[in-house]
């Protein structure tokens, strides 16, 4: 195990015990919940738009479940402040396991995804480009 990735479970550890942007937004442009089935985690992602209502001004979450799928939430949630909408459609799982930095198993990629596809979920809705089922999930 090389000492990169020792120092990426680090962080992954910190960013679940302390998460950043954790709480509920009160001035919110919109909000999505979702959850992953296999595993029991449930987010909800809140997010204000600055005036331009295209620009991400600020993103908080709340929810419960294991450690890759919280801290890659308060990762992700920080990330996405000063993006575009279009900018949040286009990222990929790649880009969240990135953030992460370690090899993150198939079965855990869904939990890694899981705050991205919100999201990216809670702004199409926004945009009228999904109907609104209420809930995100991750299941295939």
């Amino acid at each position: 195990m090389s000492m990169g990735s020792d120092m990426y479970r680090q962080q992954i550890l910190d960013h679940y015990k302390n998460p950043r942007n954790y709480g509920e937004l009160d001035d919110a442009t919109f909000s999505h919940v979702g959850e992953n089935p296999l595993c029991g985690d449930a987010i909800r992602v809140d997010v204000k738009l600055a005036d331009d209502g295209e620009t991400i001004e600020h993103v908080s979450f709340e929810g419960d479940g294991c450690a890759i799928s919280q801290a890659s939430a308060s990762m992700f949630s920080g990330e996405l402040r000063g993006k575009t909408l279009e900018e949040l459609d286009a990222m990929d799982r790649d880009d969240v396991i990135d953030l992460l930095g370690v090899d993150i198993s198939p079965v855990r990629v869904k939990c890694a995804v899981l705050a991205e596809k919100v999201a990216q979920d809670g702004a199409a809705i926004y945009q009228g480009e999904k109907e609104d089922m209420d809930m995100t999930t991750t299941e295939e």
